[in-house]
């Protein structure tokens, strides 16, 4: 690697970052692009979210993007989804809206940056007829049990003749007490698995919803919450084992979701995900690959043709971020430290001590060396920092790069934060 070579092409191809019109230079390189994929390096840093946000606007505006679909539960961000729709008896306001998102880590959509973004979903939405809002929706895995708790609600709601099956399914995982390291124990070393239950849930509410005639995305999501079940307990019974396939389950469970919403909102559909770079990245630009992992942006590229999909990595040289020292622990404010010497966030910086855009030509070969590129998830030690980069080719995991020069810390909606 020719470092010096690396800083001169970004000098030559960057973009200066200084305000929201400079983002023209990504809504340009999206073209035609049906899936735009945004990244983030942390889920605590408040400039990933907002530049997200404005990217998102405009994709919505000027291209006619039909929903945003992120790294969240789907109980949570279905409500979110009601309330930016204007649906009858959803929450009265973003902020009620946005208590649902109540499992930790809760700062990772429970925050100011995503209230305001919320509004604005809301205002858009205000005089567009139905089936022409844009959506709000979570694709992630976790929500075993607030998925189940939702398909029996709505089903008890709508006396449908599914809700036998669904109390069968919800009973089977009940002597658990929700705890999904329990169940993963049981279903994997003692063969007490629950895994024919939920799948013969998620084929009767397949069924259902494609004789639906009316309020069908209320039985979207009955089908959504039954595959989350299905893929959830999947996903608990090979995390105890360990390996990959846990990471595997869950961006394959991603990118499934993400192709059963598509698929709803019809012909023409256009998607925003909303997701870390080690999800949108391309796998196979990483040492996942090496490791078999698969992820979100090499599915959806494989699936659909890379010239369809856009995927714009984010990274910051230093600041702060919203993080915690241990799973499910106290949220803290930390410093992050300048990015370490020859990484991709150290040439950025080198570069101009700036914020930027580069979009990839993949025919320069100073784009295609392997470099460390950070990522920090939501337990991180930033005094343990150089465990925290991924040796990733930039221009083959993303088609573009926003760069922020000094990032801060978001701002979670109503806890206490602690400084380090």
């Amino acid at each position: 690697m020719n470092s010096g070579n690396i800083v001169a092409e970004i000098r030559k191809r960057a973009v200066r970052l200084s305000s929201d019109d400079d983002l023209d230079t990504i809504i340009q390189a999206v073209g035609d692009a049906d899936y735009v994929l945004l990244g983030e390096a942390s889920h605590g840093t408040s400039e990933f979210y907002t530049i997200r946000a404005e990217l998102s606007k405009r994709l919505i505006r000027e291209k006619g993007f039909s929903f945003i679909a992120v790294e969240g539960d789907w109980p949570s961000c279905y409500t979110l989804n009601r309330y930016i729709k204007h649906y009858p008896d959803s929450a009265d306001n973003v902020r009620d809206a946005l208590l649902d998102f109540n499992r930790w880590p809760t700062w990772m959509w429970a925050n100011l940056e995503i209230m305001d973004f919320a509004e604005w979903l809301y205002e858009h939405n205000q005089d567009r007829a139905d089936g022409r809002q844009v959506g709000f929706y979570g694709l992630d895995v976790y929500s075993l049990w607030e998925s189940m708790s939702e398909i029996v609600k709505h089903l008890e709601n709508t006396g449908s003749p599914e809700l036998e099956t669904a109390k069968k399914a919800f009973s089977c995982f009940e002597p658990y007490s929700r705890d999904p390291q329990t169940y993963g124990v049981s279903a994997a070393f003692l063969s007490e698995s629950c895994e024919d239950e939920v799948v013969k849930l998620l084929t009767e509410l397949q069924t259902k919803r494609k004789r639906a005639d009316q309020d069908s995305e209320a039985a979207l999501s009955d089908e959504l919450n039954a595959l989350v079940a299905v893929n959830a307990e999947r996903y608990y019974r090979a995390m105890v084992r360990g390996g990959p396939e846990s990471w595997n389950i869950r961006d394959r469970h991603m990118g499934e979701a993400l192709n059963r919403i598509t698929t709803f909102h019809g012909t023409g559909a256009k998607a925003i995900v909303w997701e870390h770079n080690t999800h949108i990245g391309d796998a196979r630009a990483t040492d996942m690959a090496a490791d078999g992992m698969v992820n979100v942006g090499q599915l959806v590229r494989e699936e659909q043709g890379a010239h369809r999909v856009f995927a714009v990595g984010f990274g910051t040289h230093r600041g702060t971020v919203i993080a915690a020292t241990e799973w499910g622990g106290e949220i803290r404010e930390m410093p992050v430290p300048e990015a370490v010497s020859d990484s991709w966030e150290d040439l950025l910086h080198r570069e101009g001590a700036h914020d930027k855009i580069l979009v990839f030509d993949r025919k320069s070969d100073e784009f295609l060396d392997t470099l460390g590129h950070r990522a920090i998830g939501v337990v991180y030690h930033p005094q343990y920092e150089r465990g925290n980069y991924v040796p990733s080719i930039p221009a083959m995991r993303y088609d573009a790069f926003v760069y922020v020069d000094e990032s801060k810390a978001l701002a979670p909606l109503r806890q206490a934060v602690l400084h380090v």
